[in-house]
């Protein structure tokens, strides 16, 4: 791969090509501005990160963890570009190329969550069971559905993502102009498929990252092809899509610790015993390790000096921020150090692997999954979120069987379809002119997703709430 094709500037709708004597921005600094309007990007303030519809201003919605992605990001970006023109790593590469990339990265970080449902990652699984026990029991004119739709296409619902939702988003649904949705150049289309596999390729056991999950729908594979192609990257990872990868995994493993800080689910005693045995083991390692415990009781002590009111929060907060300096060390030592497997498209891991940072974000999440998402509190929020989203795709799923088929529907379907927006619902006619019968429920079946993750978790609940005459 190289870096002229893969910081490809062309977009979907080319501009007339005159450009406005005053606007100096880059073709990425664009994208930043039509992400930063777009209603999309606003809603993610009312999405889930970790606690549903949380009253405190502290914890972090999909909005503020997008936000740290996008700062993360594009520090990673000029470290690693830095690196690339600093060791001559490659002859081709410039001082504007390490700027595009901090700019791609800062944009890649704030909708690399757009296409995610309500209630965070637990939405996606909830739809995806939806699917695999209702889709089978489905009947359209007396036919299973299941019958009428081919493999990948009943695979893009059994292993819905949103990550190939984020594809959708910007490329289809983002209804502004015309049908090619925020019109985002190709890099940073590239950037955001982390998994450049459809729902038929994916091959968890494998233990190539690439093939974790898929990065597309069957109904927007045209897309893929166009921009992998113009990129030069194919079906291989962008090298940016690593980058993007390490700044979201930095920022919800260690935002994950502060925020079930905040909450109480964890202490700082907590904390002090779950880096222990890692300290241990970093210190018999190398003499230059980042050695969590002993950071944590230096800023301790330091919080003690300063006679703060709360010398265990100080540490706590303090002590995330500069494990996210080390963790970003770690990040631009793994994509260096792998920088020709990664060009060449044959590396398969994440960067923090093999690093002195693989085993302490391994414990983060661990300890997330361990004293939060496994905690009475997070289980009771999921069955009540699991109730209002198999009602809302039950309803939906009814209401779009007859949609544009010329068959009459019922009163309560018209007006459960009416509630979809007409950005989806254009969306869908362009996709489905000329399309065959079976084309067209798949993408009514999509319709309903499309509408669905489009919405915020209030929205979500309050239609629950409207639909069952809950005032």
């Amino acid at each position: 791969m190289e870096w002229k094709k893969l910081l490809s500037k062309k977009r979907e709708r080319e501009s007339s090509g005159r450009q406005k004597p005053a606007d100096l921005r880059s073709e990425f600094e664009k994208d930043y501005h039509r992400i930063i309007g777009s209603a999309s990007f606003r809603r993610l303030q009312d999405k889930t990160q970790v606690f549903p519809l949380d009253k405190s201003d502290f914890i972090r919605t999909r909005l503020t963890h997008s936000l740290e992605v996008s700062s993360l990001g594009k520090s990673l970006g000029q470290n690693i570009g830095e690196n690339i023109l600093k060791y001559r790593r490659n002859s081709g590469f410039t001082p504007q190329m390490k700027e595009d990339i901090s700019h791609i990265l800062e944009c890649a970080g704030l909708i690399h969550d757009i296409g995610n449902p309500p209630f965070g990652h637990f939405g996606e699984v909830a739809i995806r069971e939806w699917f695999t026990a209702n889709l089978p029991k489905l009947t359209f004119r007396g036919g299973k559905v299941e019958d009428m739709l081919n493999e990948q296409m009943k695979q893009d619902f059994y292993h819905f993502e949103g990550n190939a939702q984020a594809l959708r988003l910007v490329t289809k649904l983002h209804y502004l102009v015309d049908e090619h949705g925020m019109n985002l150049t190709y890099a940073l289309l590239n950037t955001i498929i982390k998994y450049p596999v459809p729902s038929v390729g994916i091959r968890e056991e494998s233990g190539n990252i690439r093939e974790k999950k898929m990065g597309y729908y069957l109904a927007d594979e045209e897309i893929f092809r166009k921009v992998t192609e113009e990129t030069g990257a194919g079906n291989c990872r962008h090298p940016l899509s690593f980058i993007l990868e390490a700044a979201d995994d930095l920022a919800y493993k260690t935002a994950d610790i502060e925020d079930a800080f905040v909450k109480g689910y964890i202490s700082y005693y907590t904390l002090e015993k779950e880096l222990a045995p890692l300290e241990r083991e970093q210190s018999t390692q190398s003499a230059s390790a980042f050695l969590p415990l002993t950071k944590l009781h230096r800023l301790y002590e330091r919080g003690m000096q300063k006679n703060v009111s709360d010398p265990a929060s100080y540490a706590v907060k303090n002590w995330i921020v500069s494990a996210q300096g080390f963790l970003i060390n770690c990040a631009t030592f793994g994509f260096t150090s792998n920088y020709d497997s990664i060009m060449a498209g044959t590396w398969e891991k994440d960067l923090f692997y093999g690093t002195f940072g693989e085993k302490l974000m391994d414990l983060l999440g661990d300890m997330a999954y361990r004293y939060v998402f496994s905690s009475m509190d997070i289980y009771r929020m999921e069955v009540a979120e699991s109730t209002i989203l198999n009602y809302l795709m039950d309803r939906l799923v009814h209401a779009v069987l007859y949609y544009d088929t010329g068959e009459k529907q019922g009163t309560i379907d018209r007006r459960v379809v009416s509630f979809i927006s007409d950005n989806y619902k254009n969306a869908y006619r362009i996709c489905a002119e000329g399309r065959s019968e079976a084309e067209k429920l798949y993408l009514r079946l999509l319709l309903v997703t499309d509408y669905i993750c489009g919405m915020t978790d209030s929205y979500a609940k309050r239609l629950y709430q409207e639909m069952n005459g809950i005032i």
